[in-house]
């Protein structure tokens, strides 16, 4: 097992020879998923098993990482820890994609190598929230600058009437 990741790998050969990768990859290096991140330091560990079963090839491993994405509520940092296998099948056309087992993911591969990163950074991108936020309520500051902060929690919900301000002209008769 290599504890180096290469940048180019060839899946159908590490297939044909039961290869396996494990190492880390730093997450600035992954320009699709760092232009998502609000903090693109830090590194993700990747351990990877490539084999055959029959005529399938395959890629099995694991993916851990902690990304630093933006609230979409309050626009704050938000870790969200990634600790996932992945089951990819080598296929080389739509025909074998569509013929995998339930099980596995289609990874299509062309003559030659391919980037790691690139199967790395599109497992993670796949793993990501649409709407990432907090799992507790965020505090949004007021657009008013006011001292008074509304609690976000899914729907916005004013503290008082809006209408109110209409009310008090009613009121006074100033329009």
């Amino acid at each position: 097992m290599l504890e180096r990741l290469p940048e180019y790998i060839d899946p159908l050969y590490l297939a044909d020879k039961r290869g396996a990768l494990k190492g880390r990859i730093p997450i600035n290096s992954l320009s699709r998923l760092a232009d998502i991140l609000q903090n693109d330091e830090g590194t993700i560990f990747v351990e990877l098993f490539f084999g055959r079963e029959g005529r399938l090839a395959f890629c099995e491993g694991h993916i851990e990482a902690v990304l630093v994405l933006k609230c979409q509520n309050c626009l704050e940092a938000i870790e969200l820890p990634v600790n996932s296998s992945i089951k990819l099948g080598i296929v080389v056309s739509i025909d074998q994609a569509n013929k995998l087992p339930e099980e596995y993911e289609p990874l299509l591969v062309q003559e030659g190598n391919m980037l790691l990163k690139n199967i790395i950074e599109d497992e993670l991108l796949l793993m990501l929230p649409t709407f990432p936020k907090h799992k507790s309520r965020c505090f949004v500051s007021n657009p008013n600058n006011s001292k008074v902060d509304l609690l976000f929690n899914g729907d916005l919900s004013l503290p008082e009437n809006p209408f109110s301000i209409l009310v008090n002209l009613k009121n006074t008769g100033d329009l």
